[in-house]
């Protein structure tokens, strides 16, 4: 049967699957355009953009059109990729008709949005070439920096990787309130990694052939490196930001704001300032922080956010300053087999951003001491406070897991089964007990639909050296959607089953991971 034919038949067996559950299948949203406030519609297609000098590189990414709402709800300027920029304020109406232009299925996820389970871009609602899906709901986040990508079943990696990638920044009254840099003083930066063939062309793991101008890894001689290259991670051994190599800004004598996302396949940064500076965090995947923390170095994950708040009116004119990713331990690289020689190892430093401070009068700028209010977390309100549920992260066979079972479309567990308006504990654990001869890799656990609280740590002894080299940049202050699981750890989180009952996902955002079998889902029952 030809792949087309194959996936067509998929889809058709998996709606009629959910219509016999009681699940929802792809739909339009139903209010009135009178009850809308921002209207887009996003196309996803192959481009050709400009990322290095000579051959421009084949691409996919999302193209809008603002339809209705203010003119900076959306910045999608021609020359923006990775792209583009939505930005909405909490409680506004939002409906985005997503335009599948590419040559196979695809969704999109609104990572770290609180939404109802058929608009939160689960694999179930892929649309097939030429179809619309038509997203509507409520903005109930706090103000903070969220994001958009694909999320077809064992497509995503390869989606991600090829440009389809955007921000969705949320703002409040609260954050208001502040004062804190915008306009041309807020920054948003997106890092990713990408490998280059000899014509500007992305190279990614294929086994069934291109897109985007992606082709197959060389690895290892061929079929085993590209097998463990897909069972590990893909690492890129260019590093962009905002889709642009070798990144350098020129700054003001003034307060920034710097709004970190990490929408790398598989790689972690250690980020650092080249004088060695502290970094003063502001904001995470959630939103504000309840105060300002300084930290050496950061550590950000796949999928994780961070905003930094930096003062260059302290600086003096033609100061250069360095952002950088330091050396750690207990990365993804294994002896060379992540990328062949040429890649960058998972753990390695490099340089990720160049900034110069240019000439202007400097202006003083105050950060405040209080961000928020953010209660602390209350473990006790969970309904098993004294049992919490363990995930452990798997690998058997060459072939991802979590407590040893792959993604299943439908199916949730009864583990994976909770109650709307509850509270629990979950325990995240990466100890190798299931691995190849009992290898752990770091795991970034994502899970949809809600944020929630890290509340507790833990690492084994034999990982306790590798774990000294990152243990310092961990920000797990204020709410979280996703959270780095180092070798040897168990992180705990609480979560609340607030908003909507449903079908939701939680997975590793390692996205290689995520399309090898790190993924399943969880229901809520109301």
């Amino acid at each position: 049967m030809n792949p087309q034919r194959r996936r067509i038949l998929i889809r058709a067996a998996t709606s009629a699957a959910a219509a016999a559950l009681g699940l929802p299948g792809v739909r339009a949203g139903t209010g009135s355009e009178r009850d809308i406030d921002v209207h887009i519609e996003l196309h996803a297609v192959p481009d050709q953009v400009a990322v290095r000098p000579g051959a421009k590189t084949r691409v996919w990414r999302y193209r809008g059109r603002l339809l209705r709402g203010e003119t900076n709800a959306l910045d999608a300027s021609a020359d923006s990729f990775p792209g583009p920029i939505i930005r909405v304020r909490r409680g506004q109406r939002v409906r985005i008709d997503l335009i599948n232009g590419l040559p196979e299925s695809t969704i999109i996820h609104w990572h770290g949005l609180h939404v109802p389970q058929d608009m939160d871009g689960h694999p179930r609602h892929a649309i097939a070439p030429g179809a619309r899906y038509v997203y509507e709901f409520t903005v109930v986040n706090r103000a903070g920096s969220y994001w958009f990508h694909p999320h077809p079943h064992g497509r995503t990696g390869k989606q991600v990787y090829a440009g389809l990638v955007g921000l969705f920044l949320v703002s409040d009254e609260e954050e208001a309130a502040l004062d804190l840099p915008t306009g041309p003083h807020e920054l948003a930066l997106v890092l990713q990694d990408r490998n280059f063939d000899n014509d500007n062309q992305f190279v990614y793991l294929e086994a069934d052939g291109g897109g985007a101008g992606t082709q197959g890894h060389g690895m290892m001689g061929g079929g085993m490196g590209s097998m463990m290259a897909r069972m590990m991670g893909v690492l890129g051994d260019e590093v962009l930001v905002n889709g642009r190599p070798q990144a350098s800004l020129e700054v003001d004598r003034r307060a920034y704001r710097l709004r970190l996302l990490n929408a790398s396949n598989a790689r972690m940064y250690k980020l650092a300032w080249s004088d060695g500076s502290p970094l003063t965090v502001i904001a995470t995947d959630g939103g504000l922080l309840a105060a300002p923390v300084q930290r050496d170095y950061v550590m950000l994950a796949p999928a994780e956010r961070v905003d930094l708040w930096v003062d260059f009116g302290r600086r003096q004119v033609g100061t250069e300053l360095a952002l950088r990713s330091l050396a750690f331990e207990g990365g993804m690289d294994m002896g060379g087999m992540m990328g062949g020689a040429a890649a960058l190892p998972d753990g390695a430093p490099f340089s990720v951003l160049r900034l110069r401070v240019r000439d202007g009068a400097a202006m003083g700028a105050t950060l405040p001491r209080r961000l928020s209010t953010l209660p602390a977390p209350q473990p006790r309100m969970a309904v098993n406070a004294a049992r919490p549920k363990v995930f452990e992260l798997t690998m058997g066979m060459m072939v991802w897991g979590i407590n040893g079972e792959g993604f299943d479309m439908l199916g949730a567990s009864p583990l994976e089964t909770v109650k709307l308006g509850t509270h629990e504990v979950w325990e995240f654990r990466n100890e190798g007990q299931a691995g190849m001869m009992g290898m752990a890799m770091p795991h970034s656990m994502h899970v949809h639909g809600l944020q929630f609280r890290v509340i507790g740590r833990s690492v084994s002894s034999r990982f306790a050296r590798s774990h000294d080299t990152v243990k310092a940049g961990l920000v797990d202050e204020g709410w979280k959607d996703t959270v780095l699981v180092m070798p040897g750890e168990r992180v705990r989180i609480l979560l609340g089953f607030a908003d909507y009952a449903g079908l939701f996902l939680y997975h590793c955002h390692m996205l290689e991971h995520e399309d090898t079998g790190m993924m399943r889902n969880y229901l809520v029952k109301a």
